[in-house]
């Protein structure tokens, strides 16, 4: 396994069930883990309650972490909000919200955190994207749209921190099995005939889970991707190669 011996790891989503895991998988790997959400997080050194949506939030969560665990050296974001509308049931309020924690909230994240990597030469942005970021996601109109911003945002910061040292990646993630994917499933007048297509769309046959996402975060965190920065990986089962 890859190591992260005394790093200090911010992750947001940590309330969730891939941050979580990823916390508890960075932090086996040796990492001293900042967990923030918007509820205090069970995982981490440092648990906090932030909204990233919210200058004063992220500004006050980023000075916590710098007096208590020192400056960061990774940062993972994988916070995300949405909405289940679509572009013309929704409004441009609910566009904004979603758009400002989605890739807002990475944003205020990098200009927290990636001057001290800058000087350091050193540092990992790891932003969690989406298969919906360039596949059409009826339904799912403002996050589909941010995670298309996400993926731009990670290729341009890969361009302006490479001379620094500093990598940037994002993963693209189809289904993981996670409650939150559940629920949306619950909403439908089936939900098993919903599960049972939705698994049928992944070629490998099944759902992704939270340990699958947090082992490739891992990875593009660590030396051993060391060579990686700009790219946008698909976990997927295979989704992305065979849509349907």
């Amino acid at each position: 396994m890859p190591r992260l011996d005394n790093e200090v790891v911010v992750i947001t989503g940590a309330a969730g069930a891939i941050g979580a895991e990823t916390c508890r998988r960075f932090a086996a790997a040796g990492a001293r883990i900042a967990a923030l959400d918007l509820r205090q997080p069970d995982e981490g050194e440092l648990a906090l309650a932030c909204d990233l949506g919210d200058d004063a939030s992220v500004a006050s969560a980023a000075a916590r972490i710098r007096a208590e665990l020192g400056e960061p050296t990774i940062v993972v974001h994988a916070a995300a909000t949405t909405e289940f509308a679509t572009t013309l049931e929704s409004s441009p309020q609910a566009f904004a919200r979603v758009y400002d924690v989605n890739v807002g909230g990475a944003v205020r994240l990098v200009q927290a955190f990636a001057p001290a990597m800058v000087a350091a030469g050193r540092g990992n942005f790891a932003l969690v994207s989406s298969i919906n970021g360039y596949f059409g996601a009826p339904g799912l109109a403002a996050y589909a749209s941010s995670k298309g911003g996400l993926d731009a945002l990670t290729r341009t910061l890969a361009l302006e921190l490479a001379p620094q040292g500093v990598r940037v990646n994002g993963i693209a993630p189809a289904s993981i099995d996670t409650p939150l994917l559940r629920a949306s499933f619950a909403r439908l007048p089936d939900p098993a005939a919903a599960l049972a297509k939705n698994v049928l769309r992944h070629p490998l046959g099944r759902l992704g889970t939270p340990a699958d996402v947090a082992s490739l975060l891992l990875f593009l965190c660590s030396d051993e991707a060391a060579w990686i920065t700009g790219a946008t990986v698909p976990i997927d089962g295979g989704a992305s190669i065979a849509r349907r």
